[in-house]
C-alpha cells in the first residue's frame, strides 16, 4: 500500500484489548466514512485478562505486539501511537451537578461551560474517591446529560444570556491499576497511548448514532469477561453499567460439561454461535475423540445465557430508573450466542423484534479495505476506538505542582486548574477572596456591605508567569501561590444614603433643613460612628426640641416654644414640615421665700407690682387645677396658666403653711399637695404617626388605641375590605392598648 505513505500522519490505530483475542484497526477519517487499511486480530495463548482485567502484563503485552507487528506489515511502516479502551468491570460512575451563578447577566460561552462541567467532574472526583480509601480512582470521561439556561432545561448554553446555569452530567471513573495495567502492557508492546476511552462509549458511538439517542435505548456489548451497558435518553447517554457475566461463562459451563480445555471449549461455542455444524467433533482431556450434536450443546449452556440475560435485564432496568427501555441493540461476539436476544427480550418485557443484534447494519460509514474481514459486530468497539479519537483525544500526563508530582488524565485541554485540583489545592484559595462582611438592619431592612476582593493566585508555569485557564503539557512544573483576602467591609454612618437624606422644619416661617439623626443600638451616634455587624440602626424622621435649637445654636432657657401651635418643653418631638415658633418670656415670675403667716403672700414680678394672694386664694386654685387643668381665672382678676412638664409648663410655685397649699410642687406630671388632688384629670398631649402622617392627640391624662379614632379620619361605617386591620409598633393589638408619644400604627382595610 504505497498509497499510505502520503496519508500517514493522518492514520488513526485503535486496540481493542478484549479478555479472548485482541484485534487492531488502522484507518482514517475522510467525508464522514472511516476507511478501514489494516486489520489484524489475535487470540491469547493463556488466559492473561479474566472478565476485562489484565492479570498477566507482559504476556498482553506480547500479544499486542503480534497484532501491531502484523498490521506493520500490511503497511509496509511503523506504528508509534494507539489508542486503547479499558472495559468497564471496574467501571464506576457518578452523576454530579454544578450551578454557577453570574455576578450580572452574561452571555454564556465555551469557556464558562467548560469550566461549568469541570465544578461538576470535581464534586464526582471528591465523592468517589473521598468514598474509597484503598483504591484511588481516576475520571476518564464525562457525559452531559442536561444543562440548565437559569430555571430552564436547554441542551446548548452556548450564546444564551444568563444569570445562572447548571449542569448534570455523568462522570466515569476508572481504579489506577486498571489504567497502569493497560498503559504498561501498551508500553511494552512498543508503543504509545494516544488516546484512552471506554469500551461501551466506543461502542456507542458507533452502534447508535447520534441522531437516535433521541429514544431510550439499551446498548450491551457482550464480550468474553464483561457484559457492558449504555442508555440513551433525550438525546443523551444517561447511564452507564457493567456485569461481569460474558462470553466465558459459556466457555467454562461447555468445558466442564464435555471435559474439553478452555481453548477446545471456546472453539465449541463459536462453533454453536455461529452455526456452521450441526455435529461438533473435538478431543477431550482423556484424548478421546468425540461427537456431539450442536442441538445437544445449545441445550447445555442454555441455562447460562439465560442467567446472563436476566442479569443483563435488571441492571438496564436499574439504570433506566427501574423501568424498561423501548429497545435494545447488541455488539460483541458473545452477543451472538443462541436465543441470546430473545431471552433479553423476555426478561425486559418487550417485543423480541426489539432486541437485535447490531453488525454490518450499523457499520454503513465503515469502509473496509482489507481481505478476510467482513462486516460483524465482533468488530463495532475496535473501529469505535478509532472514531472515538476524532472527539477526544487523551492520555495520561505527568506534570509536578508546588513540588509534587502528579499524574493526570489527559483531556486534549487540560489547564492549570485541573492540576492544582488534582493535587488538592483548595478552590477558595485559588480565587480572589473578599474581606469580612458586615450585616446590619437600618429601618428594619438588612443591609449587606460586602469587604474588597483581595488578589487571586499568582500562577506560573516552568518559570514564566501564568494563568488558572493556561494549558499544560508532559513534565510542566507549575507553583501556586494562594490568593489572599481583600480588606474587611467597613462603612460610616455618614456614609449611608439614609443619612444623606434631610428632615425639613419650619421655625418662625423659615424653613429649616436638618441631617437626619442616627440611633445605634438605642444611642445615638454620629456621622462618623463606624458600623459593625450586628448593629440595628434607626434614622429617626423627627427631632426633639432640645437638639433642633441645639442644631440652631439658640439658647431655649428665656423662650417659649409652640409646636403647631401648641406649648411644647424641651422632649417634645417635632416630625418632618412641622412648624415651630419662639417668643422672649414676657412676665416671667417667681416666687420667694415667704414669712410663715396665713395673712399674705408675695408675688413678684418684673413688669408688675406686688400683688397679694391670700390662703384661701392659693386653695381655690388648686382646686380648679385639679378639676380641668386648664387655664385659671381668680377673683383678683389674674390669669395664670399651670402646665406640666409633658407639652405643659407650670410657671407659678405656691407655697402656703396652713396645710392648704404648703409643700405643692410638680414633678412627672403631677401636682402634690396635703390635699388629696385628682392626679388623673391632668391632661396631657402626645403624637404619634399613623400611617406616617403626624397626629396629635390631646385633652387626656393617658390614651389607648381606639382614642386615634377621635383625631383621625377613617369612616369605619363604609367597608373597604373584609377588616380593619390595626397595628401597634408592627404588631397587632387591641383597641385598648396604651398608646405613648412617638408610638406608630398602622391602620387599613383588609382586601
Amino acid at each position: 500500500m504505497a498509497e499510505l505513505t502520503t496519508i500517514k500522519n493522518n492514520l488513526v490505530f485503535g486496540l481493542d484489548i478484549g479478555t479472548r483475542s485482541i484485534v487492531g484497526v488502522v484507518g482514517y477519517l475522510e467525508h464522514n466514512i472511516f476507511n478501514v487499511v489494516a486489520m489484524a486480530q489475535k487470540e491469547h495463548d493463556t488466559r492473561a485478562m479474566i472478565d476485562g482485567q489484565i492479570h498477566d502484563i507482559y504476556k498482553v503485552g506480547d500479544t499486542i505486539r503480534k497484532v501491531k507487528v502484523s498490521l506493520e506489515n500490511q503497511l509496509d511502516f511503523s506504528l508509534t501511537d494507539v489508542c486503547i479502551a479499558a472495559a468497564g468491570r471496574v467501571l464506576k460512575t457518578i452523576n454530579a451537578s454544578a450551578e454557577y451563578k453570574f455576578e450580572e447577566e452574561t452571555r454564556v460561552n465555551q469557556e464558562h461551560i467548560y469550566s461549568l462541567n469541570l465544578l461538576a467532574i470535581e464534586t464526582a472526583h471528591a465523592q468517589i474517591n473521598g468514598n474509597n480509601d484503598e483504591v484511588k480512582f481516576y475520571c476518564v470521561g464525562s457525559t452531559p446529560v442536561n444543562y440548565k439556561l437559569n430555571t430552564f432545561d436547554i441542551s446548548n448554553l452556548e450564546g444564551h444570556k444568563a444569570n445562572k446555569i447548571g449542569v448534570e452530567l455523568i462522570a466515569t471513573f476508572l481504579p489506577e491499576e486498571v489504567v497502569d495495567g493497560l498503559y504498561e502492557a501498551v508500553e511494552y508492546a512498543g508503543l504509545h497511548v494516544a488516546s484512552l476511552t471506554l469500551e461501551p462509549i466506543a461502542a456507542m458511538n458507533v452502534a447508535i448514532p447520534e441522531q437516535y439517542r433521541l429514544l431510550n435505548i439499551g446498548l450491551i456489548d457482550v464480550g468474553a469477561g464483561t457484559s457492558d451497558i449504555c442508555i440513551t435518553k433525550d438525546g443523551s447517554i444517561m447511564a452507564y453499567g457493567m456485569i461481569p457475566l460474558a462470553g466465558d461463562e459459556i466457555t467454562e459451563v461447555i468445558a466442564k460439561t464435555y471435559l474439553v480445555d478452555f481453548n477446545t471449549a471456546e472453539k465449541m461455542k463459536i462453533s454453536v454461535s455461529d452455526k456452521k455444524d450441526e455435529t461438533i467433533t473435538f478431543q477431550d482431556i482423556m484424548g478421546l475423540k468425540q461427537e456431539v450434536k450442536s442441538e445437544d450443546v445449545h441445550k447445555s449452556i442454555h441455562s447460562v445465557i439465560n442467567r446472563m440475560a436476566k442479569a443483563t435485564a435488571e441492571e438496564i432496568k436499574k439504570l433506566n430508573g427501574g423501568k424498561s427501555v423501548n429497545a435494545v441493540f447488541v455488539v460483541g461476539g458473545g452477543g451472538k450466542m443462541p436465543e441470546y436476544t430473545n431471552l433479553i427480550a423476555k426478561h425486559l418485557g418487550i417485543a423480541s423484534e426489539r432486541v437485535a443484534v447490531r453488525g454490518e447494519e450499523v457499520l454503513t460509514n465503515i469502509n473496509f479495505r482489507v481481505d478476510d474481514f467482513k462486516k460483524d459486530s465482533l468488530y463495532v468497539t475496535p473501529v469505535g476506538i478509532c472514531t472515538n479519537y476524532y472527539l477526544q483525544k487523551n492520555s495520561f500526563v505527568f506534570v509536578t505542582v508546588n513540588n509534587e508530582r502528579i499524574k493526570m488524565y489527559d483531556n486534549n485541554h487540560l489547564t492549570v486548574v485541573d492540576a492544582v485540583m488534582q493535587v488538592g489545592f483548595p478552590n477558595e484559595k485559588l480565587f480572589p477572596r473578599r474581606g469580612a462582611e458586615i450585616t446590619f438592619t437600618i429601618n428594619g431592612k438588612t443591609r449587606l456591605v460586602r469587604g474588597l476582593p483581595g488578589e487571586g493566585a499568582i500562577v506560573t508555569l516552568n518559570g514564566k508567569a501564568a494563568n488558572l485557564n493556561t494549558s499544560i503539557e508532559q513534565n510542566d512544573i507549575i507553583q501556586v501561590t494562594e490568593s489572599t483576602i481583600g480588606e474587611a467591609a467597613h462603612i460610616t454612618i455618614g456614609q449611608l444614603d439614609e443619612f444623606k437624606a434631610t428632615v425639613s422644619f419650619n421655625v418662625n416661617d423659615k424653613n429649616i433643613l436638618c441631617p437626619r439623626f442616627a440611633y445605634v443600638n438605642g444611642e445615638l451616634k454620629s456621622e462618623y460612628y463606624e458600623i459593625v455587624s450586628g448593629d440595628t440602626i434607626i434614622m429617626e424622621n423627627y427631632y426633639t426640641i432640645e437638639q433642633l435649637f441645639t442644631f440652631l445654636d439658640l439658647d431655649i432657657a428665656n423662650l417659649d416654644i409652640y409646636v403647631n401651635n401648641e406649648r411644647a418643653d424641651k422632649n417634645t418631638k417635632v416630625y418632618e414640615n412641622f412648624t415651630v415658633k419662639t417668643s422672649e418670656h414676657d412676665n416671667t415670675i417667681s416666687y420667694n421665700d415667704l414669712p410663715e403667716d396665713d395673712t399674705y403672700y408675695e408675688k413678684k414680678s418684673k413688669k408688675t407690682d406686688e400683688q397679694v394672694f391670700t390662703p384661701e386664694m392659693a386653695e381655690k386654685m388648686i382646686a380648679q387645677y385639679s378639676n380641668n387643668g386648664d387655664n385659671k381665672s381668680y377673683a383678683d382678676g389674674s390669669n395664670d396658666t399651670f402646665m406640666s412638664d409633658n407639652n405643659e409648663a407650670m410657671d407659678n410655685h405656691f407655697v402656703a403653711d396652713n396645710n392648704v397649699t404648703k409643700n405643692l410642687v410638680y414633678d412627672n406630671n403631677t401636682i402634690h399637695n396635703n390635699a388629696d388632688v385628682n392626679k388623673s384629670s391632668i391632661s396631657k398631649n402626645i403624637v404619634i404617626l399613623i400611617n406616617n402622617q403626624p397626629v396629635t392627640l390631646k385633652g387626656k391624662a393617658s390614651y389607648v388605641l381606639v382614642d386615634l379614632f377621635d383625631f383621625y379620619e377613617f369612616d369605619l361605617t363604609k367597608p373597604h375590605g373584609s377588616a380593619v386591620v390595626l397595628k401597634l409598633n408592627g404588631a397587632v393589638s387591641e383597641y385598648m392598648a396604651p398608646l405613648h408619644d412617638g408610638d406608630v400604627v398602622d391602620l387599613y382595610w383588609e382586601p
